[in-house]
């Protein structure tokens, strides 16, 4: 069973969201989710540095800070818009701003405005193509790691 068969099962969010951190690509770089809002708007992955998911140099593998931000909002737009859509990543751009050390954090969300703005585009233009910021932040709430998600959404043609 895949995590978009596990999306459409009746499994609390924060169970199934944090059922994530046995993921093998996870749970190799310690990616946990912390925190899943009930409707699934909001949502928060944390990572510590440990001596698998260190670089070289001693501060976060860049892949391992990428793979924090991989899935979660297209995941979050699955389950948000429901079995009429398909939905994808299509692109994504990572800045890293400074050497990442300890836990870092990443706040995903989305708001109620953004997920009707997204139907409404679908209905208009049957897809609907943006992009999506994320953030990581190190242990004292600084900036370490930017991300820009490009997501496409489609009206299924099954409706």
């Amino acid at each position: 069973m895949s995590i978009i068969d596990l999306l459409k099962e009746k499994i609390p969010p924060e169970k199934l969201f944090k059922l994530l951190r046995f993921w093998p690509p996870y749970l190799g770089a310690g990616i946990k989710v912390t925190n899943v809002s009930t409707d699934i708007l909001k949502l928060e992955v944390e990572m510590d540095l440990t001596w698998y998911n260190k670089n070289f140099v001693g501060t976060h593998f860049g892949g391992s800070l990428f793979a924090m931000t991989d899935p979660f909002y297209m995941l979050m737009l699955i389950k948000n818009l429901g079995t009429n859509y398909i939905i994808w990543d299509k692109s994504a751009k990572i800045e890293f701003i400074k050497p990442a050390k300890g836990k870092v954090k990443a706040h995903f969300e989305f708001t109620k405005d953004e997920i009707d703005e997204i139907k409404y585009n679908c209905d208009l233009k049957k897809k609907y193509i943006f992009n999506k910021e994320i953030f990581i932040f190190d242990e004292v709430g600084e900036l370490v790691t930017k991300v820009e998600k490009t997501l496409y959404v489609k009206k299924s043609n099954s409706t």
